[in-house]
């Protein structure tokens, strides 16, 4: 008598180290991508003279969102045919290098005109190298992840970014607690693009150790044998163009609006305390951390469409109403943030999954990082500028409701969007 064979289904083990080797260099990109417009209401007289130093802040702000698109295309196509693992290299290096330059650089006082013109250099190189890192990034994490967990690997992509958030309001909390104001206008400032360069270090270490994705090595030839890959996107993928475009405009509109344009609004326009600011920003972005893997659980069971269309749609409803609590008052800056971020992990914890789905192995980096990034650059380079003319012009109640015009759109995209759960990578 045949024994009967039993099989015992192996749980699947999350290949953390991976993740984290990963997902680290892409949080010290979004440290010292951040910190720039955290710290920006502190460090904007010391490059730039007269009443227009912070227009002129966000203005370098907003020039070095235009160069992501073009570190998309050139590091995005260095991704496809040479590897993802020597384009993450490359993004480390520009991103760590920029902010130790910010954190050196003369000011307008000691050397005149030549101080904003490095701190754009810098900039440029940030700008450059965060639009190669995310393109980067979520190709890499959506090609070692199984099909049906492709939702749980990706949502890595913005723990790091979140907990990178996370440090960089944690510091200007605290710097606002232990240092004084003069202090913090004269030196403080420079601290955290040091810190930067520090961990910069750290993440190239880690990423050392990186091994190439089989879906790289799989189709690297196919790579190389693409002519004029950027039009071969629009040509062929022209749908996977529009989809990424929309449901990125509203994505890109709340990143900045929470992690960037409400802290200098809040404090300058709306008068409220920097550290309450700083406070509920914090408490609010570890609550979008903690949320990122179970959302992404939940869109591998039940669809990334479903999540999409109600993180849009309540956005829309709600983002209007939210901007009234904007004021002095601790609770209800933390209610402004807490929700605003919560609805938004609807979106991040299957970014990279989302976007590696719409696109094939051979130009997904540069797919990805061409329309990505030239949609960030329109919509969120320009989100800190244009809060603070409207607000200036007395009118700051109509950003957001761009933001939901921007939310309604998107919805609309997203409901000719494809469900793409558990599909394989093309």
């Amino acid at each position: 008598m045949a024994e009967a064979e039993t099989h015992v289904a192996t749980p699947h083990r999350l290949p953390v180290r991976r993740l984290v080797a990963a997902s680290a260099g892409n949080a010290l990109e979004w440290f010292d991508w951040t910190i720039y417009a955290t710290f920006s209401i502190y460090f904007a007289s010391a490059f730039f003279p007269g009443e227009l130093a912070t227009i002129n802040t966000f203005a370098t702000y907003a020039l070095a969102f235009f160069f992501r698109p073009l570190g998309g295309m050139l590091i995005g196509r260095l991704a496809d045919v040479r590897g993802r693992k020597p384009a993450m290299i490359f993004t480390i290096l520009l991103m760590a290098g920029g902010s130790i330059l910010i954190g050196v650089l003369p000011t307008f006082e000691q050397v005149g005109w030549l101080a904003p013109i490095l701190l754009l250099v810098a900039r440029v190189a940030q700008g450059m190298s965060l639009g190669g890192e995310v393109s980067n990034a979520s190709a890499y994490l959506g090609e070692i992840a199984p099909a049906a967990r492709r939702g749980r690997y990706s949502s890595f992509f913005y723990i790091s970014t979140g907990t990178a958030v996370l440090l960089a309001s944690l510091l200007g909390f605290t710097l606002a607690r232990v240092m004084s104001e003069e202090q913090l206008y004269d030196w403080g400032w420079r601290l955290p693009f040091l810190l930067g360069g520090v961990l910069g270090l750290v993440a190239l270490w880690l990423r050392s150790n990186l091994a190439e994705t089989d879906q790289f090595e799989d189709n690297k030839s196919t790579a190389r044998r693409v002519r004029r890959p950027l039009l071969t996107t629009l040509r062929e993928y022209p749908k996977a163009v529009g989809y990424l475009v929309g449901f990125s405009m509203l994505s890109t509109l709340c990143y900045y609006t929470f992690f960037s344009a409400l802290t200098p609004f809040a404090v300058n326009t709306r008068g409220a305390d920097d550290v309450d600011v700083f406070l509920a920003l914090s408490i609010a972005t570890a609550l979008f951390v903690l949320l990122q893997y179970p959302m992404g659980a939940l869109a591998d069971r039940f669809g990334r469409k479903p999540q999409l269309l109600a993180w849009s749609a309540a956005t829309a409803i709600l983002i209007v109403p939210l901007s009234s609590l904007v004021r002095p008052g601790f609770w209800g800056l933390l209610v402004v943030f807490g929700v605003g971020l919560a609805l938004y992990t609807a979106m991040t914890s299957i970014a990279p999954a989302i976007m590696s789905e719409l696109f094939p192995t051979s130009v997904r980096a540069l797919g990805i990082g061409a329309w990505y990034n030239l949609t960030v650059a329109v919509f969120g380079g320009t989100a800190p500028l244009v809060i603070t003319a409207l607000s200036d012009a007395g009118a700051s109640v109509a950003f957001f409701w761009y933001v939901a015009v921007g939310a309604a759109i998107a919805f609309l995209v997203i409901l000719r969007l494809p469900e793409t759960r558990g599909t394989e990578l093309r």
